[in-house]
């Protein structure tokens, strides 16, 4: 009878195995993973997780996954910032603010603010700010 587990594996994930397992007949047994193995198993994890995939290419779990929070890290300064929406019941009409701001690496922030009070900026900023680092 077939191994069920096995038999469900997607095609790019069981040719990933596939390229794990060739390389570890060719190296001894302590050898580092060269990064490029390391970057098709963290695309693979994306894709298919981190458990299944850690499994199906036996790899440690959470090394895997330091793996791919440090690749998220990396993502999430290189693409453009998410647009955030802020209106309330007392942001109506009267008062308008439109405020850029720029990192030294380039990073982007525009705010522009419409209501009759304006929040504390410097906190909105500072939070808005940090949390796309």
């Amino acid at each position: 009878m077939k191994n069920p587990s096995k038999s469900k594996v997607p095609a790019q994930l069981d040719r990933g195995r596939r390229r794990f397992e060739t390389w570890r007949r060719q190296h001894k047994t302590r050898c580092r993973l060269p990064e490029p193995l390391w970057a098709a198993a963290v695309k693979l994890a994306q894709k298919y997780g981190v458990n299944r995939t850690a499994r199906v290419l036996r790899l440690e779990y959470n090394g895997l996954k330091k793996r791919m929070a440090g690749t998220a890290s990396e993502n999430s300064s290189a693409g453009p910032a998410p647009f955030v929406q802020l209106l309330g019941p007392e942001l109506t009409t009267a008062t308008e603010c439109v405020l850029e701001c720029e990192d030294a690496q380039g990073m982007k922030l525009r705010l522009q603010i419409k209501g009759p009070q304006l929040p504390d900026l410097a906190a909105l900023i500072g939070k808005l700010w940090n949390g796309q680092r």
